[in-house]
């Protein structure tokens, strides 16, 4: 996938969601002006590819102690030079969780973010522009934990709030919500 075909994407995702029109136009402008968006290389910030994992039912997610934020989030990481940003999201989940029974619910961007990075042993601070797919993991649950968080966590999507507040997070939870009640 190229940045074409990420436009593409995003403009999708604005037409489906037009009360996020301002964040879509943000993370166009950013992928329209950097034709090295997907490195890591590039200071002002970076494409990441991260998922929204929910379990066979679609009433529970997976969500990742970050190690390095300290946060509970939904896994996810850097494109690394890659455009095919579903693949990255995909290969994040099976590095950050070991679940190998994990299927996109569909090619569409679920989710659109574009958050600040706090600067961290000499990286300066940069933004991620991140990019969000629904993925729905099989009867196996079984989850390993790595270097990469303190914990994980099956969360029960109405107790969401018992881990974190983020505004972004909670939207992710509701538009699954919405897609599998």
């Amino acid at each position: 996938m190229h940045r074409e075909s990420l436009i593409q994407l995003i403009d999708r995702y604005v037409e489906r969601h037009p009360g996020e029109a301002d964040t879509g136009r943000r993370v166009k402008d950013f992928v329209e002006r950097n034709s090295d968006c997907f490195k890591r290389s590039l200071e002002e910030g970076h494409i990441t590819g991260s998922a929204w994992i929910v379990d066979a039912s679609g009433k529970r997610t997976l969500l990742t102690h970050h190690a390095k934020l300290n946060l509970w989030l939904q896994p996810g990481g850097h494109a690394d030079g890659k455009s095919d940003v579903l693949s990255v999201a995909m290969q994040e989940c099976l590095e950050e969780t070991g679940l190998k029974d994990l299927k996109a619910v569909t090619s569409e961007i679920f989710d659109l973010d574009v958050h600040g990075i706090p600067e961290r042993k000499g990286e300066p601070s940069h933004f991620h522009y991140d990019i969000r797919f629904l993925v729905q993991a099989g009867e196996d649950e079984e989850y390993i934990v790595t270097d990469e968080s303190h914990d994980l966590a099956w969360v029960d999507m109405e107790s969401l709030e018992d881990y974190t507040l983020e505004w972004s997070m909670r939207r992710m939870r509701d538009k699954a919500i919405r897609r599998f009640s």
